[in-house]
């Protein structure tokens, strides 16, 4: 195997020390986001929209593609989950701390605060449940511990760059989708990679465990997909620990996210994305099995969200910049709910 030296040059936000800082623990924070009064507890969809109705299809019914339609039709109805958050007076939400402009935290904002396209949304659902924008608490959760945070009941809901699969739906429930994103391969500018094909034979490649991104290399591996000689063995609890690797030489590539590795793109401009995306993938809000109300309640928000501003405000703040204004993913995804 040949040896790999750190690359020279590495500039901007996502710099190996400002990477570092990054990626400490933070307490839990708060930000403010503007209030929207809820829809009547299974009113119409704002703005007319149709959504379809009946009932809801199990895990075991799901077919890859149509994960995402398999969540609730949205409620402002109350229910035992709503009750016990509006008894501890706070929502527990599980977020990223490191990925840039989803949920980080910005070395150059003197008060620490988390901020991004993740944080905003926690803010609106909070702002939705207590009628208060200030009372949700950041708990930071590793990519490999977002379904057993919910399941230990650490937190109520996570909402980090999670995509809804047919496996996920298994252990947890999820809302409607809120964004839609692909699996993209990110490379030194100066690499040979062109992409997700063969000429990642022979290369070393990171993912983060528990991923969608590993789970694709995993069964690509196995179906012949990617070159017998590629190695997917590295894999770490955070995704950006992977852009770390990357900048250290430790590894050649990292598939993630489109959306999230245009934001490491940006962070480190000697790295860039090599060829299209080559999946097709949703996110949405995660929460526990069986907490029903809650997910419906979730769905209203998202509703209202989509329909008032709040989510192309957002878009147009964090994800504008590196994704683009006219991309598939600045437009929020349509609700389907069964």
């Amino acid at each position: 195997m040949r040896a790999r030296r750190p690359r020279a040059g590495l500039r901007g936000w996502g710099g190996v020390g400002a990477t570092a800082v990054v990626c400490a623990l933070v307490p839990a924070l708060a930000l403010l986001l503007p209030r929207t009064p809820p829809h009547p507890a299974d009113g119409p969809a704002p703005g007319g929209r149709k959504a379809a109705h009946g009932t809801r299809v199990t895990a075991d019914a799901c077919q890859d593609g149509e994960a995402h339609h398999q969540s609730l039709f949205p409620s402002s109805a109350d229910g035992p989950t709503l009750a016990a958050i509006r008894a501890r007076g706070h929502v527990a939400v599980g977020v990223d701390q490191d990925s840039y402009r989803w949920g980080y935290r910005n070395p150059n904002n003197p008060t620490g605060e988390l901020e991004g396209f993740d944080i905003d949304l926690a803010h609106r659902i909070a702002e939705d449940i207590l009628g208060d924008r200030n009372k949700v608490r950041f708990k930071a959760i590793p990519t490999n511990e977002r379904i057993s945070a919910i399941r230990s009941g650490r937190v109520d809901m996570v909402v980090r760059t999670m995509t809804i699969t047919c496996d996920r739906l298994k252990d947890v429930a999820f809302s409607a989708p809120y964004f839609l994103t692909g699996q993209q391969v990110l490379a030194p500018k100066t690499s040979k990679i062109t992409g997700y094909d063969a000429s990642l034979a022979g290369r070393k490649i990171c993912s983060a465990a528990g991923s969608t991104a590993h789970d694709r290399l995993s069964a690509d591996k196995k179906n012949g997909r990617l070159p017998a000689s590629t190695d997917i063995s590295t894999t770490v609890p955070n995704q950006l620990d992977c852009l770390v690797k990357l900048q250290l030489g430790e590894v050649d590539a990292v598939v993630t996210d489109s959306a999230l590795a245009a934001g490491q793109a940006a962070q480190d401009p000697t790295v860039e994305l090599k060829g299209k995306s080559f999946t097709r993938e949703f996110y949405g809000v995660a929460m526990k099995r069986g907490a029903d109300d809650l997910v419906r309640r979730v769905n209203r928000t998202l509703e209202n969200y989509r329909e008032d501003g709040g989510w192309k405000a957002s878009y147009d703040t964090w994800l504008s910049a590196t994704l683009g204004r006219d991309s598939s993913s600045a437009v929020p995804p349509t609700a389907n709910y069964r």
